[in-house]
C-alpha cells in the first residue's frame, strides 16, 4: 500500500536514491562527506539505501538523508559531482513525507513481532492510521506531498473497508480483555463477532480438559490421585451422583452466553497489560471462552514470523551445505525459531 502510493514521488525518490548510490560507490566522496560532517560537529552517519521488498527502508534512507542534508549539499559542491541535485523545494517535500510515513513504520514495527499478541490491535491501528492521514490532509503544503496522502487515504479507505466484519480480527479484538466492544464502531459488526464467539464457546468440549494437580504440586507426586477415606465413599456416594446429573443436564449455549456476559462486564485491562496473563489467571472463570481466545489470540497480524524463518532456511542451505538431509533441515530451523 505505501510502496504503491510513493509512487507519486517517483522522481524525487530517484534522485535520492541516485545521490545514495553515488556515495557508496565512491570511496572518495564517502571518506569527503565523513570529514564534512566531522567539521560540522555532525554524526559520522552512512547513508542507507532502499530495499524494494520493505517500504519502510524508503523512509529510512529519507530520515538518513536528511540528517545528513548540509554535510551531503557542501559535499557534492566540493568534489564538483555530477548529478540532479534537489532544490530547496523537494527538500521540504522529503521532510514533509517523512513526517507522513512515520505512523505507517510505528505500526508496521508494532504488528510485525512475534513475541505478543498482534491480532487484535489490526482494527484500533488501521482506524488511527485513517484518522492521522485525515489530519495530515489539512497540514501538508507540498503538492507531491498533497498527492502522496491522498493516494494514502483512498487506498486504506478501499482496503479496510468493512474490517470489523472480518471473522478472524473481530473475534480476537472482542476477545482482548484490553479492548472488547471499543474496538468497535459499528455495533452490528460487535454483535455477529459476539454471536460466532459465542456459538464456538458452546462447541467447546470440557470434558477434554486436563485435571489440575491438587495443592499445586507436579511431577509424580502431583499425578497421584487423591486418597478417599472408604468409610466417607458410602456416604458422599449420593451427592456424587446429583452432581454427575446436574453436569450432564448443563445446557452448553447457556453456559456460553453466561460466560460472555460476564466477561463483557468485566472492567478494560491497562493497554500495556499482556491479555495472556489475564487470561491465565481467568481460566477457571471461563473455560469455554479460554479455549476459543487460544485459538484466535495465536494469530499473528502479518507474515513478517514465516519470512523470517525462510530467510533463516536460506542462510543455513549454502553452496556447501547444499545435500543437508530435509528432516535435520526442519529440525534446525525449528530449534532455531523456539530457542530462546
Amino acid at each position: 500500500m505505501v510502496r504503491d502510493a510513493l509512487k507519486v514521488m517517483k522522481p524525487t525518490l530517484d534522485k535520492v536514491k541516485g545521490m545514495v548510490e553515488f556515495f557508496h560507490k565512491s570511496t572518495r566522496a564517502t571518506e569527503k562527506l565523513k570529514s564534512t560532517q566531522r567539521q560540522m560537529d555532525m554524526p559520522e552517519l552512512r547513508l542507507k539505501q532502499d530495499c524494494v521488498t520493505r517500504w519502510n527502508s524508503t523512509l529510512y534512507m529519507l530520515k538518513r538523508v536528511l540528517e545528513s542534508k548540509d554535510a551531503i549539499i557542501s559535499t557534492l559542491a566540493l568534489i564538483n559531482a555530477h548529478m540532479d541535485a534537489l532544490d530547496q523545494e523537494e527538500w521540504e517535500a522529503l521532510q514533509e513525507t517523512c513526517t507522513v510515513l512515520e505512523p505507517f513504520e510505528q505500526v508496521t514495527v508494532e504488528i510485525s513481532s512475534e513475541s505478543y499478541v498482534t491480532s487484535s490491535k489490526i482494527l484500533l491501528l488501521c482506524r488511527g492510521l485513517q484518522k492521522i492521514i485525515a489530519y495530515n490532509q489539512t497540514q501538508v503544503t507540498k503538492r507531491k506531498v498533497t498527492e502522496l496522502v491522498t493516494a494514502l487515504s483512498t487506498s486504506m479507505d478501499r482496503k479496510f473497508h468493512r474490517m470489523e466484519y472480518n471473522t478472524v480480527l473481530s473475534e480476537s479484538t472482542i476477545l482482548d480483555p484490553r479492548f472488547k466492544r471499543l474496538a468497535f464502531n459499528d455495533n452490528c459488526a460487535v454483535d455477529e463477532a459476539l454471536q460466532r464467539v459465542t456459538a464456538a464457546a458452546a462447541r467447546c468440549d470440557l470434558s477434554s480438559q486436563p485435571a489440575q494437580p491438587p495443592g499445586g504440586q507436579e511431577g509424580e507426586e502431583g499425578a497421584r490421585a487423591p486418597e478417599v477415606e472408604p468409610q466417607m465413599s458410602a456416604v458422599w456416594r449420593l451427592f456424587d451422583a446429583r452432581a454427575t446429573e446436574d453436569i450432564a443436564r448443563r445446557n452448553p449455549s447457556a453456559d456460553a452466553m453466561l460466560e460472555v456476559r460476564s466477561y463483557l462486564e468485566e472492567p478494560l485491562i491497562p493497554r500495556t497489560a499482556d491479555p495472556l496473563s489475564w487470561w491465565e489467571s481467568k481460566a477457571s472463570v471461563y473455560p469455554r471462552l479460554v479455549k476459543v481466545m487460544a485459538r484466535r489470540l495465536c494469530i499473528v497480524a502479518t507474515s513478517v514470523p514465516s519470512e523470517r524463518i525462510f530467510s533463516k532456511t536460506g542462510q543455513i542451505i549454502t553452496e556447501r551445505r547444499n545435500r543437508i538431509n530435509p528432516s535435520k533441515l526442519r529440525h534446525l530451523v525449528f530449534l532455531n525459531a523456539n530457542l530462546p
